[in-house]
């Protein structure tokens, strides 16, 4: 039987309503793929108390988590991956890449374009509907109006 893997993602906005994403490096297991920052839960440790440990070790900044976008199992090659991903704001800091490859400000209707760990796709898909959802509601309440409506 595979081992469970308890991970935690962040879904860190900037102000301008952006996604951080995190290209994962050559060397790292799922290689050149994208990703939320995060990582591992340690035995004893609330997931939103991992988020923040595993951010500030990964990007060097303090974020504040929010609600939870997605609880996602993925069954990997070597492992099943038990991942929860939340709303993250940036606190302090600047995010700086010492692990991944590269990270990148993404705009929210952009984010299908990048290549993601098969894990982290409900939660693209999650923040996409939310957007979409909001939008929409703007839409409605500021389109155009004739006196019959």
């Amino acid at each position: 039987m595979k081992r469970t893997i308890y991970v935690v993602g962040a879904a860190i906005r900037n102000e301008r309503g952006d996604i951080l994403c995190a290209l994962r490096a050559p060397d790292m297991s799922l290689p050149n793929v994208w990703e939320f920052p995060g990582g591992k839960v340690e035995e004893q440790e609330r997931p939103e108390e991992a988020l923040v440990r595993e951010i500030r070790e990964e990007l060097g900044c303090t974020i504040s988590v929010g609600k939870l976008l997605a609880d996602v199992c993925h069954e990997y090659g070597h492992a099943i991956v038990h991942l929860r991903t939340y709303e993250a704001r940036l606190v302090d800091g600047k995010p700086r890449a010492r692990e991944h490859a590269e990270l990148r400000w993404v705009p929210l209707q952009a984010l299908r374009s990048l290549e993601w760990a098969p894990a982290d796709i409900p939660t693209v898909e999650a923040l996409l509907v939310e957007g979409g959802a909001q939008k929409g509601v703007f839409d409605i309440l500021m389109r155009p109006r004739s006196i019959a409506d």
